[in-house]
């Protein structure tokens, strides 16, 4: 990264098939399962679900989608880093600018079988609430709470 300068931008539809690759393998590799939406589907789901409940910033270097975040004020839906450009400091860039723009409390969930992803939460100040949240993937979930201090 450090001959790559990383640009943290508003979502664009330009990049939505970027988007949606680099979320589905990093999430297939995080969980051990293969997403159970089609392609199109995804796309669907974030030109037209996701980008209209949340705000949605991606991470890019040299023009390839290598971060995603869909946040509001006080929830991160989604937050996901290309499987190659992870423990760069990607998905701390973007907690930080959720962060700075939060309600001063946020929630999120991931997944149990994600350790990786609870380890990183857990460095960035977030506390397990909750446990058990239903999810289309059937698998056992952990919600997390940040309050700022």
């Amino acid at each position: 990264m450090n001959q790559h300068k990383m640009i943290i931008t508003q979502y664009n539809p330009k990049y939505a098939e970027q988007t949606v690759a680099m979320w589905r393998n990093s999430k297939e590799q995080a969980i051990g399962q293969k997403e159970i939406h089609s392609f199109e589907n995804h796309l669907y789901f974030l030109n037209h679900i996701l980008s209209e409940q949340f705000q949605i910033d991606l991470a890019l270097i040299d023009e390839k989608v290598v971060g995603m975040i869909a946040y509001n004020e006080r929830e991160i839906s989604q937050l996901y880093i290309h499987i190659d450009y992870q423990g760069i400091g990607i998905g701390h860039t973007l907690l930080d600018k959720v962060k700075a723009h939060s309600s001063g409390r946020l929630t999120l969930y991931t997944f149990e079988v994600n350790e990786k992803a609870q380890r990183f939460y857990e460095k960035h100040g977030f506390e397990i609430i909750g446990r058990g949240h239903e999810n289309e993937e059937n698998l056992a979930d952990i919600q997390y709470e940040w309050i700022s201090k």
